[in-house]
Protein backbone atom coordinates (compact mmCIF):
# COMPACT_ATOMS: atom_id res chain seq x y z
CA UNK A 1 0.00 0.00 0.00
CA UNK A 2 1.21 3.74 -0.77
CA UNK A 3 2.34 5.55 1.78
CA UNK A 4 -0.11 8.17 1.03
CA UNK A 5 -3.39 8.17 -0.64
CA UNK A 6 -4.59 10.26 -3.39
CA UNK A 7 -4.33 13.42 -3.11
CA UNK A 8 -2.75 13.57 -0.32
CA UNK A 9 0.26 16.53 0.04
CA UNK A 10 3.07 14.07 -0.25
CA UNK A 11 6.20 16.12 -1.22
CA UNK A 12 7.69 19.44 -1.04
CA UNK A 13 10.59 21.44 -3.02
CA UNK A 14 11.91 24.59 -3.75
CA UNK A 15 13.28 25.89 -7.02
CA UNK A 16 16.65 28.24 -6.41
CA UNK A 17 19.12 30.49 -7.60
CA UNK A 18 21.67 29.30 -5.04
CA UNK A 19 21.69 25.89 -3.58
CA UNK A 20 24.41 26.64 -1.28
CA UNK A 21 22.56 29.69 0.43
CA UNK A 22 19.30 27.67 0.56
CA UNK A 23 20.94 24.94 2.38
CA UNK A 24 22.51 27.80 5.15
CA UNK A 25 18.93 29.47 5.35
CA UNK A 26 17.12 26.40 5.88
CA UNK A 27 19.82 24.81 7.67
CA UNK A 28 19.35 27.60 10.50
CA UNK A 29 15.99 28.49 10.07
CA UNK A 30 14.57 24.89 10.37
CA UNK A 31 17.57 22.93 11.48
CA UNK A 32 17.86 21.11 8.68
CA UNK A 33 20.28 18.83 6.81
CA UNK A 34 20.66 17.99 3.91
CA UNK A 35 22.30 15.24 1.09
CA UNK A 36 25.88 15.03 0.79
CA UNK A 37 26.13 13.61 -2.21
CA UNK A 38 23.34 15.14 -4.30
CA UNK A 39 23.27 13.49 -8.52
CA UNK A 40 24.26 15.55 -11.13
CA UNK A 41 21.93 13.05 -12.91
CA UNK A 42 19.16 14.47 -11.31
CA UNK A 43 20.14 18.15 -11.06
CA UNK A 44 21.85 17.97 -7.70
CA UNK A 45 18.12 17.59 -6.18
CA UNK A 46 19.11 17.67 -2.50
CA UNK A 47 16.90 16.38 -0.22
CA UNK A 48 16.72 17.71 3.46
CA UNK A 49 16.17 16.25 6.77
CA UNK A 50 14.62 16.77 10.11
CA UNK A 51 15.90 14.43 13.14
CA UNK A 52 17.14 12.31 10.15
CA UNK A 53 13.78 11.91 8.49
CA UNK A 54 13.31 13.73 4.96
CA UNK A 55 10.92 16.59 4.50
CA UNK A 56 11.87 18.11 1.59
CA UNK A 57 13.73 18.99 -1.02
CA UNK A 58 15.88 22.08 -2.15
CA UNK A 59 17.13 22.18 -6.63
CA UNK A 60 19.30 24.70 -8.45
CA UNK A 61 17.16 26.00 -10.90
CA UNK A 62 17.85 24.46 -14.61
CA UNK A 63 16.78 27.97 -15.91
CA UNK A 64 17.42 31.23 -14.69
CA UNK A 65 14.05 32.24 -16.06
CA UNK A 66 12.45 29.45 -14.11
CA UNK A 67 10.41 31.23 -10.82
CA UNK A 68 11.75 31.18 -7.44
CA UNK A 69 9.40 29.00 -5.39
CA UNK A 70 8.10 26.25 -3.37
CA UNK A 71 6.24 23.60 -4.97
CA UNK A 72 4.22 20.95 -3.67
CA UNK A 73 3.23 17.79 -4.88
CA UNK A 74 0.12 15.41 -4.84
CA UNK A 75 0.33 11.75 -4.31
CA UNK A 76 -1.28 9.99 -7.10
CA UNK A 77 -1.03 6.05 -8.16
CA UNK A 78 -1.16 6.41 -11.95
CA UNK A 79 0.73 10.15 -12.70
CA UNK A 80 -0.26 9.66 -16.22
CA UNK A 81 -3.95 9.02 -15.83
CA UNK A 82 -4.30 12.14 -13.50
CA UNK A 83 -2.77 14.43 -15.63
CA UNK A 84 -4.87 13.24 -18.63
CA UNK A 85 -7.85 14.29 -15.67
CA UNK A 86 -6.26 17.41 -15.09
CA UNK A 87 -6.32 18.16 -18.98
CA UNK A 88 -9.87 17.04 -19.02
CA UNK A 89 -10.67 19.34 -16.44
CA UNK A 90 -9.13 22.49 -17.80
CA UNK A 91 -6.07 22.79 -16.36
CA UNK A 92 -2.71 22.45 -17.98
CA UNK A 93 0.45 20.41 -17.93
CA UNK A 94 3.30 22.05 -17.29
CA UNK A 95 5.92 18.98 -17.59
CA UNK A 96 4.38 16.14 -18.80
CA UNK A 97 4.69 12.58 -16.71
CA UNK A 98 8.07 11.77 -16.19
CA UNK A 99 9.98 8.56 -14.96
CA UNK A 100 12.81 9.89 -12.37
CA UNK A 101 14.41 6.13 -11.56
CA UNK A 102 13.94 4.40 -9.79
CA UNK A 103 12.74 6.93 -7.02
CA UNK A 104 8.97 7.94 -9.14
CA UNK A 105 7.06 9.59 -11.27
CA UNK A 106 6.94 13.59 -11.56
CA UNK A 107 4.11 15.77 -13.37
CA UNK A 108 3.85 19.54 -12.67
CA UNK A 109 0.42 20.80 -13.66
CA UNK A 110 -1.49 24.68 -13.53
CA UNK A 111 -5.36 24.40 -12.52
CA UNK A 112 -7.70 26.50 -14.71
CA UNK A 113 -6.93 29.72 -12.60
CA UNK A 114 -3.12 29.21 -13.06
CA UNK A 115 -1.93 27.89 -9.33
CA UNK A 116 0.90 25.22 -9.97
CA UNK A 117 1.68 22.49 -8.47
CA UNK A 118 3.12 18.91 -8.49
CA UNK A 119 2.50 14.93 -8.82
CA UNK A 120 3.90 12.21 -7.65
CA UNK A 121 3.73 9.02 -8.31
CA UNK A 122 5.75 7.53 -5.99
CA UNK A 123 8.48 4.30 -5.93
CA UNK A 124 11.46 4.03 -3.76
CA UNK A 125 10.77 7.82 -2.66
CA UNK A 126 7.45 7.86 -0.98
CA UNK A 127 7.46 11.35 -0.14
CA UNK A 128 7.53 12.58 3.29
CA UNK A 129 8.97 10.97 6.37
CA UNK A 130 7.71 13.26 9.01
CA UNK A 131 5.26 16.18 8.58
CA UNK A 132 3.10 18.27 11.08
CA UNK A 133 5.83 18.60 13.55
CA UNK A 134 8.28 21.30 14.22
CA UNK A 135 10.72 21.77 11.45
CA UNK A 136 8.25 19.76 8.69
CA UNK A 137 5.65 20.72 6.28
CA UNK A 138 2.10 20.76 8.17
CA UNK A 139 -0.43 22.10 5.52
CA UNK A 140 -0.93 23.63 2.18
CA UNK A 141 -3.60 26.45 0.45
CA UNK A 142 -4.22 27.42 -3.38
CA UNK A 143 -4.64 31.03 -3.67
CA UNK A 144 -7.43 31.67 -6.70
CA UNK A 145 -9.76 34.43 -8.00
CA UNK A 146 -11.58 32.09 -10.15
CA UNK A 147 -13.26 29.33 -7.15
CA UNK A 148 -16.21 28.53 -8.71
CA UNK A 149 -14.11 27.12 -11.48
CA UNK A 150 -11.08 26.00 -8.95
CA UNK A 151 -13.16 24.46 -6.79
CA UNK A 152 -14.87 21.70 -9.07
CA UNK A 153 -11.23 21.03 -10.83
CA UNK A 154 -9.92 19.65 -7.28
CA UNK A 155 -12.76 17.92 -6.05
CA UNK A 156 -12.74 15.80 -9.27
CA UNK A 157 -8.91 15.49 -9.98
CA UNK A 158 -7.91 14.46 -6.17
CA UNK A 159 -11.77 13.26 -5.29
CA UNK A 160 -11.47 15.68 -2.21
CA UNK A 161 -14.55 15.78 0.14
CA UNK A 162 -14.85 19.78 0.25
CA UNK A 163 -16.61 21.85 2.69
CA UNK A 164 -16.56 26.03 3.00
CA UNK A 165 -16.05 27.47 6.41
CA UNK A 166 -18.66 30.60 5.87
CA UNK A 167 -17.84 34.11 5.34
CA UNK A 168 -16.75 34.17 9.14
CA UNK A 169 -13.73 32.40 7.41
CA UNK A 170 -13.27 34.65 4.37
CA UNK A 171 -15.23 31.79 2.37
CA UNK A 172 -12.21 29.41 2.72
CA UNK A 173 -12.55 25.90 1.60
CA UNK A 174 -11.12 22.45 3.08
CA UNK A 175 -10.35 19.59 1.55
CA UNK A 176 -10.26 15.82 3.27
CA UNK A 177 -9.35 12.77 1.27
CA UNK A 178 -11.84 10.99 -0.32
CA UNK A 179 -14.10 9.03 1.58
CA UNK A 180 -13.55 10.87 4.89
CA UNK A 181 -16.00 13.40 6.39
CA UNK A 182 -15.07 16.98 5.34
CA UNK A 183 -13.93 18.68 8.95
CA UNK A 184 -10.86 20.56 10.14
CA UNK A 185 -9.74 17.48 11.48
CA UNK A 186 -9.16 15.45 8.61
CA UNK A 187 -8.51 18.54 6.30
CA UNK A 188 -5.12 18.71 4.75
CA UNK A 189 -5.01 21.71 2.78
CA UNK A 190 -7.43 24.09 1.08
CA UNK A 191 -8.42 26.82 -1.42
CA UNK A 192 -8.40 30.57 0.08
CA UNK A 193 -9.69 33.31 -2.61
CA UNK A 194 -7.39 36.22 -3.64
CA UNK A 195 -9.34 39.40 -2.11
CA UNK A 196 -9.35 43.22 -3.67
CA UNK A 197 -6.67 44.20 -1.32
CA UNK A 198 -3.90 42.17 -3.82
CA UNK A 199 -2.85 43.40 -6.59
CA UNK A 200 -4.59 42.40 -9.71
CA UNK A 201 -1.71 41.47 -11.09
CA UNK A 202 -0.65 38.44 -8.17
CA UNK A 203 -1.01 35.55 -9.65
CA UNK A 204 -2.73 32.60 -8.69
CA UNK A 205 -0.64 30.15 -6.15
CA UNK A 206 -0.10 27.77 -3.83
CA UNK A 207 1.54 28.56 -0.17
CA UNK A 208 3.27 25.66 1.66
CA UNK A 209 2.96 26.17 5.40
CA UNK A 210 5.79 24.89 8.13
CA UNK A 211 5.18 23.72 11.72
CA UNK A 212 7.65 25.68 14.25
CA UNK A 213 7.47 25.61 18.15
CA UNK A 214 7.91 29.32 18.31
CA UNK A 215 6.86 31.66 15.01
CA UNK A 216 8.06 34.57 16.39
CA UNK A 217 11.19 33.43 17.17
CA UNK A 218 11.25 31.69 13.66
CA UNK A 219 10.88 35.07 12.25
CA UNK A 220 13.49 36.79 13.55
CA UNK A 221 16.04 34.43 13.03
CA UNK A 222 14.46 34.70 9.23
CA UNK A 223 15.37 38.23 9.02
CA UNK A 224 18.87 38.12 10.30
CA UNK A 225 19.57 35.58 7.76
CA UNK A 226 17.98 38.07 5.46
CA UNK A 227 14.62 36.71 4.73
CA UNK A 228 11.62 38.85 4.22
CA UNK A 229 8.21 39.25 6.12
CA UNK A 230 5.54 39.42 3.96
CA UNK A 231 3.14 39.15 7.13
CA UNK A 232 4.51 39.36 10.92
CA UNK A 233 3.12 36.67 13.27
CA UNK A 234 -0.46 36.73 14.28
CA UNK A 235 -2.90 34.52 16.05
CA UNK A 236 -5.48 32.36 14.33
CA UNK A 237 -7.94 29.59 15.44
CA UNK A 238 -4.88 26.92 14.80
CA UNK A 239 -2.37 28.81 15.84
CA UNK A 240 0.03 31.65 15.57
CA UNK A 241 1.48 32.21 12.18
CA UNK A 242 3.18 34.09 9.70
CA UNK A 243 4.41 34.62 6.33
CA UNK A 244 7.90 34.63 5.17
CA UNK A 245 10.03 34.86 2.13
CA UNK A 246 13.65 33.41 2.35
CA UNK A 247 16.79 35.15 1.18
CA UNK A 248 16.20 34.44 -2.96
CA UNK A 249 12.82 35.40 -2.86
CA UNK A 250 10.65 32.25 -2.16
CA UNK A 251 7.77 32.18 -0.52
CA UNK A 252 6.22 30.01 2.62
CA UNK A 253 4.27 30.37 5.85
CA UNK A 254 5.34 29.33 9.53
CA UNK A 255 2.80 27.84 11.93
CA UNK A 256 2.88 27.20 15.33
CA UNK A 257 0.26 25.06 15.87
Amino acid sequence: MAAFADGLPCWADAQLDDLAAGKRFYGELFGWTFDDNADERYGFYTNAFSDGKRVAALAPKQDGRMPTVWTVYFATADAAATAETIKGEGGQLVLDPMEVSPYGTMAVAMDPGGAVFGLWQAAQHEGFEKQREPGSFCWVEVYTRLPQVVDPFYDTVFGYESLDLGEDMGGFRIWSPAGAEPSPETAVGGRSVIGPELPDELPSYFLLYFQVADCDATVATATRLGGRVRQPPFDMPYGRMAILSDDQGATFAVLQG
